[in-house]
């Protein structure tokens, strides 16, 4: 996600009043003239469903089902928010919640993994992403909405969930059981590898580029004060966040130039973001790791450093979700998350659809399913009803290359027996250590 928070709707008893408004052309022309008919429909609609419908169905349960298809129309990421479902958006971006710990979508009525945050008990329990589940506490999860399995999921901290897990290149199913427990959201992680320093964001939560400074003076800290000779910033799996602390992030490492631009349907939607001067890693050599898991905020990210030369990104191809979200209120426990925006790397680009391409490409080989599962890895050209970027549409198209690069032959077996756990990492580590700083990262701005 990529999410700003708008102030309350003014005109929310607008939204109470279009349902209620009688069933009549002349009634509904006073909201819009060209509409008139269209809300004649709806009306009738509910007017034959409240008389003929099997069952008695309550106004709240239609109105709800309006909305709802309304917005799905629109695009995955349009939706009405209630009570609990706000309160969870709030809580995702804000604070902790009981849970597993997933990045989910549903595809043709299946719940599929986008990405476990790392070190979440969806993530020591070995669920990947790419895994679709199909199970939950031995109950077919299929056919409801995403935000029912996503409430059935999470639950009191230290209660266990049993999936049932059908994972692209296995015959077998695999079930698994997941303890509950308190989600935090620490979005950011630091350690030392020697020299080098290697950052890892999870999300972009509240204060994460106030965290991205914190961890680099800790990582300084850690080396007698002196700078490290290259930096990892990790994003892989990294679903995104909030728009302001992609921005601030992106600013603690360019000295200047645009960091991202939005346009949207009018001009009050469009605007403009810059770098202020001023470089906490004071040129040393970046990598950024990224996968299909890396999303939105975290692709404004990697697109502003790779634009600029300031990083080198390596991994897989992101997932390619270009677009920005508003969250406006409708009342005090309801609000509408609306697609309000588009967004552009410096150079121009939308990574809508097509995603941001690394400069290395460098598979997760320590990992025995990544090949099968990179087949099915699900993306923002996936998902139904997704934004049409019409000018990298020829991206967007193109299959993975399934030539195998000679370099990256080697299995997991052979890693573990090295030792290697990450190999994706270990890479990283290896280009940062054999390639001086001229060679790997510049701090000049996209012209």
């Amino acid at each position: 996600m990529a999410i700003r928070f708008a102030p309350l709707l003014r005109s929310a008893a607008l939204v109470t009043a279009l349902a209620m408004l009688p069933a009549t052309t002349a009634g509904l022309a006073a909201v819009d003239g060209r509409s008139a008919p269209e809300f004649g429909k709806l009306m009738l609609v509910y007017q034959r469903v409240k008389a003929y419908y099997v069952d008695d169905v309550t106004d709240d349960q239609l109105i709800r089902g309006a909305i709802d298809g309304m917005l799905a129309s629109l695009d995955p990421h349009s939706s009405y928010l209630d009570g609990t479902a706000a309160e969870n958006l709030r809580t995702q971006t804000e604070g902790s919640y009981g849970g597993l710990g997933l990045s989910v979508t549903m595809e043709d009525g299946v719940v599929k993994i986008i990405a476990p945050t790392k070190g979440t008990p969806a993530d020591i329990a070995g669920l990947k992403a790419g895994d679709y589940i199909t199970h939950l506490n031995g109950k077919l999860l299929y056919g409801g909405t995403l935000d029912e399995a996503v409430e059935e999921m999470r639950g009191p901290p230290g209660t266990a969930v049993d999936l049932t897990i059908y994972r692209p290149g296995r015959d077998e199913p695999l079930d698994v059981s997941v303890e509950r427990a308190i989600i935090d959201l620490k979005p950011v992680e630091y350690t030392v590898d020697g020299k080098i320093g290697i950052i890892t964001v999870s999300s972009f939560s509240a204060h994460v580029g106030r965290e991205v400074q914190k961890a680099m003076a800790g990582i300084r800290g850690d080396l007698g004060g002196a700078m490290p000779e290259g930096l990892v910033i990790d994003m892989r799996s990294n679903p995104g966040g909030l728009l302001d602390e992609a921005v601030a992030m992106s600013d603690l490492f360019l000295e200047r130039g645009q960091i991202v631009s939005q346009r949207g349907r009018f001009a009050r939607d469009n605007e403009s973001y810059s770098a202020r001067p001023g470089d906490i890693a004071k040129g040393v050599p970046i990598v950024v790791l990224i996968d299909a898991g890396t999303a939105s905020a975290s692709e404004i990210v990697a697109g502003a450093l790779q634009d600029h030369h300031r990083g080198l990104v390596m991994g897989e191809r992101s997932f390619g979700k270009g677009s920005v979200q508003t969250v406006v209120q409708i009342s005090a426990d309801s609000a509408l998350k609306l697609t309000t925006a588009r967004y552009f790397t410096p150079s121009g680009r939308s990574v809508q659809e097509g995603g941001i391409e690394p400069d290395i490409k460098v598979p997760q080989m320590s990992d025995p399913d990544a090949r099968a599962r990179a087949k099915s890895a699900i993306r923002e050209s996936d998902l139904r009803g997704h934004l049409i970027n019409e000018l990298s549409i020829e991206d967007a198209e193109l299959e993975e290359d399934a030539t195998q690069d000679p370099r990256f032959k080697v299995t997991a077996e052979e890693l573990e027996a090295q030792g290697i756990e990450d190999f994706q990492l270990d890479y990283a580590l290896k280009t940062l250590r054999n390639t001086r700083l001229a060679r790997l990262s510049g701090t000049g701005s996209v012209q």
